[in-house]
Order: structure tokens, then C-alpha cells, then sequence
């Protein structure tokens, strides 16, 4: 069975009726999350999606029905908007966004997994990180996509119209490449990606150092962060949370892509002094299913590949 990102809370959310009652999954049991009532909620006609205003000009398009918790962040500046991850693909992303804005929307991936680029199908202007494994994520996938909609995967009943028997993580066409330190100009708004290797070899963040935000796609969110698929490279990970961990002073929110919209810049470093805690063997796991370990720090967590 599948580990969730999940964090566990009070059960809140009504018992939705695709599922019988002793069967729904925990996770879900535990919507919505207290932490969205602190932000504006913006309606959209797309109900897979819940949309709250993160911070000015920036929209946290949330996938709550669905077991990752993915959440897409559309970025608006005066001029045009940057649209960080497309989720699922499940839910109509490009529709939702439609509704939020009038302004050219550029599409960036936080990293090519499948639960970040469902969407980008429907977007001409995909901006990518000049990598091979880039390149292959962009062919699409149905293992994977598969994967997600399976038992226990999915919280109350799909959008109208999806079927989940083709159901695949769409190719997509990259329409120009990105590196380390390009600066994106949006009118009003600059966003500058830092590359963060760990995660996946071409995973990135993105900085609006004027506003204090740092998006951080699966580098860091709230709950357990994956660091386990055959791509994952523990070291660079550890040097890529040092780099943020020294733009700590200039965040003041954090803004991960599973589970909840925003966190202290504060927990920067608590991320660091968390992972290097579990590689020195200070901190004790508790085995999972599939070869894989989970620690926890405090409220950090990570769920590694048994040594």
C-alpha cells in the first residue's frame, strides 16, 4: 500500500458516498485542513479543485479529493503569471486558471513527477530544466497515473466526465529550457529558480525575494517529504535544503506542495538540523511497507529506503 503525505488531524470532512463508511480512507477522514481556513477561498467551477488566496496575487490551487494533496501555485505579476506545477490532471487545471486570471500564463514544473505535471498538457508555454530526466517525464505515463486512482487513493467522487480506465499523465511539449539563477520578469513580480537536486535530479524552487515567499515543490512541505524513488540522491538533498536554509533570513512564507499552503521561513532550518539528525543515526525510524523507513523530527518527516 501506498504511504501518504498526509499529516494526521481531526476529522472533520463529511463521509463522502463513493465509499462505503468503513472504508474511507484515514486521510481523507481528516478533510478539510484547519490551516485553509486562515486564507481567502476563491470559488471556481471546477469543484476536483479548492483555490485559496496564498498571498497577494498568488492563488493555491489545491487537489483535496485526491490522496497527495497536490497543490499548484498560480503566481501573477502585472505583465503575465507563472503556473508552479499543474497537479494531477484529473481536474481541468487550465479552466481553473481561466477563471483566475486574463494574463499569458508560463508553466514550470517544481520537478516532472507525475503528481506535478498532469496538466501540462494543456498549456503551450511549458518552461522545463534542461535535463534528461526532463525529457523522459514529458513522453507521460500511465503506471504511474494509474497508480494514483486505485483503491484508497481518491476522497468523494471524480469530476464528471473523467474516465478513470484511460487515465494517464498526458505527454507534454516543452516550449524553451531554464537553469539555476534565471529570473523571471513578470511585471511588478520577479521570481528567480534555485535549483535544489535531492528530491529528483532537477527539482527547483522558485524565490520572489521582494514579497518573502519561496515556493518549494517537493523539496519541502508540511508532513512527510519522499526521499526514497531510485532517483533521489540523499547528498544533494542535504546540500540543496543548505542553500535554502541560507536564504532563510529573506522568507518570510513557505509555500510546499502537498498538504497545506504556507509555513515560516523559520522552518528552513529546522529542516536541515531534522535531516542531518536522521543521517547521523540520531533519530530512530519506524520500518514501512516496501523496504522503506519513516523518521520524524518534531513536525518534520521523511520516509526513506531502509540502509
Amino acid at each position: 500500500m501506498k504511504c501518504t503525505r498526509s499529516l494526521a488531524i481531526l476529522a472533520i470532512f463529511p463521509a463522502p458516498a463513493m465509499f462505503a463508511q468503513d472504508t474511507i480512507p484515514a486521510w481523507c477522514k481528516a478533510l478539510p485542513r484547519p490551516e485553509f481556513q486562515a486564507l481567502k477561498r476563491v470559488t471556481v467551477s471546477q469543484e476536483w479543485f479548492d483555490v485559496y488566496v496564498a498571498a497577494p496575487g498568488v492563488f493555491a490551487i489545491y487537489e483535496p479529493h485526491q490522496s497527495e494533496l497536490a497543490i499548484s501555485y498560480l503566481i501573477t505579476g502585472e505583465r503575465s503569471a507563472v503556473l508552479f506545477d499543474t497537479g494531477m490532471g484529473i481536474g481541468d487545471i487550465r479552466k481553473v486558471t481561466s477563471e483566475l486570471t486574463n494574463l499569458p500564463i508560463a508553466v514550470l514544473n517544481s520537478h516532472t513527477h507525475f503528481d506535478h505535471v498532469g496538466g501540462n498538457w494543456q498549456f503551450s508555454n511549458v518552461l522545463a530544466m534542461d535535463t534528461e530526466f526532463t525529457r523522459r517525464n514529458a513522453q507521460g505515463s500511465r503506471e504511474d497515473a494509474q497508480a494514483e486512482i486505485g483503491p484508497g487513493q481518491i476522497c468523494g467522487a471524480l469530476p464528471a466526465g473523467f474516465d478513470p480506465k484511460t487515465y494517464e499523465t498526458r505527454a507534454w511539449k516543452i516550449a524553451g529550457y531554464r537553469h539555476d539563477r534565471d529570473r523571471i520578469e513578470m511585471g511588478g513580480r520577479t521570481l528567480e529558480i534555485v535549483t535544489t537536486p535531492g528530491h529528483t535530479p532537477h527539482a527547483i524552487c522558485l524565490l520572489d525575494r521582494a514579497n518573502g515567499l519561496l515556493f518549494t515543490g517537493d523539496t519541502y512541505y508540511r508532513g512527510t517529504v519522499w526521499l526514497y524513488r531510485p532517483e533521489t540522491d540523499l547528498a544533494a538533498y542535504g546540500a540543496s535544503i543548505r542553500r535554502l536554509a541560507a536564504l532563510g533570513p529573506e522568507v518570510k512564507t513557505v509555500l510546499g506542495a502537498h498538504n497545506v499552503a504556507g509555513d515560516p521561513g523559520s522552518v528552513l532550518a529546522k529542516l536541515v538540523s531534522a535531516f542531518e539528525a536522521v543521517r547521523a543515526g540520531k533519530v530512530a525510524g519506524a520500518a514501512g511497507t516496501g523496504g522503506k523507513v519513516r523518521y520524524k523530527v518534531d513536525e518534520i518527516g521523511f520516509l526513506l529506503r531502509a540502509q
